[in-house]
């Protein structure tokens, strides 16, 4: 047999084979947060998480084709109060024995303007999954001074606790309760490009 009559069955498997455009990028948490606001009282206590991972599937030319997995280890979650911390770890809020992670899935990416795009996916947390929509605004990439690609993604949302079963409250002697139900959730991410695995 010819080499040409090998090499052409082989060329045309190539040709057909879908090209892999997308981008492989990793959070890098030292330079992203997670943070969260709610009403207490008269005034907002805000925390943040500080233990999270995150990869995101970029594909610049085809956006509806990316996708991003997110995932928050829920015991990690930080008010600048240990006593408050550690009940909000408890079975009152997070429960974070029996549900210790905190879970975003995409399903669907669409570009809604210049760097804006809406992320639709499953957010599972305490235990409750439910389809939310982010809102996301792309905030450029480069590389950074030590030669790595780096691309930054922001987004902010209100979700409503009780939705996922964080039902705690306490009810004031003036009327009212302690906290309010809707949590203002912030994610900025800085993201690092993964070199392309080398073909077997």
């Amino acid at each position: 047999m010819s080499i040409h009559r090998l090499l052409v069955p082989a060329m045309l498997a190539l040709a057909a084979a879908p090209a892999l455009a997308a981008d492989t990028l990793v959070v890098d948490r030292s330079h992203s947060q997670a943070g969260f606001q709610i009403r207490h009282l008269f005034s907002t206590v805000r925390g943040r998480f500080t233990t999270f991972e995150g990869t995101i599937a970029m594909d610049a030319a085809k956006p509806e084709a990316s996708s991003v997995t997110f995932t928050i280890d829920a015991a990690s979650i930080d008010t600048d109060n240990a006593d408050r911390d550690k009940h909000l770890r408890s079975g009152d809020f997070f429960d974070v024995e029996k549900h210790p992670a905190i879970t975003f899935t995409s399903d669907k990416v669409k570009a809604t303007g210049k760097d804006l795009y809406t992320v639709t996916g499953t957010l599972t947390m305490r235990g409750v999954a439910k389809t939310i929509t982010l809102p996301v605004t792309y905030l450029g990439a480069g590389k950074d001074p030590w030669g790595n690609s780096r691309a930054g993604f922001s987004t902010t949302v209100t979700l409503n606790r009780k939705d996922y079963g964080i039902n705690w409250n306490k009810a004031l002697d003036t009327g009212g309760v302690l906290l309010g139900d809707d949590v203002a959730v912030t994610i900025e991410l800085e993201a690092v490009r993964q070199a392309p695995k080398s073909a077997i």
